[in-house]
Formats: structure tokens, sequence, C-alpha cells
């Protein structure tokens, strides 16, 4: 049994979290949809969603990643 690597989960983590947002972001610009735009209206609200949702999976999916090359590693075939 192998320990986990701080330091991979801890930048695997940042970088699908920062990663995600990003794309979020991104596609809320397509959208039209301005974050930092004055104000709380509809489009703001929605981009600041989308970043979130983003975030959220873009973390997720790193986790997924990790969690598949421990299988490949520990995998006796």
């Amino acid at each position: 049994m192998s320990t986990p690597n701080p330091l991979l989960e801890g930048v695997s983590d940042a970088v699908g979290f920062v990663g995600g947002a990003l794309a979020g972001y991104w596609v809320g610009k397509l959208l039209g949809w301005n974050i930092f735009s004055a104000g709380y209206d509809n489009a703001s609200i929605g981009g600041i969603l989308l970043v979130g949702l983003g975030g959220g999976a873009g973390l997720h999916l790193a986790r997924f990643w990790r969690s598949k090359q421990k299988a490949k590693d520990t995998d006796p075939s």
C-alpha cells in the first residue's frame, strides 16, 4: 500500500480547480455574461455560477484522474 503524495494531490487539485474555473469564465464570456459587471444582474450571476461549476468540475476531474493513476499503479497485471 503506497502513501499518497501530498504535493501531487495539492498541485493536481489546484490545476484542476483553476483550469475549470477559467473554462467556466471563458464560457461565460462567450455567452456575454461578465462576472465583473457593476451590480448583480442575471448575466453577472450566471457568469459567477459558471465559474463555480467549472471550478468544481475541474477539481472532480483532477481527483478522478488521480484515482485512475493510482488504480493503474496498483494493477497487478
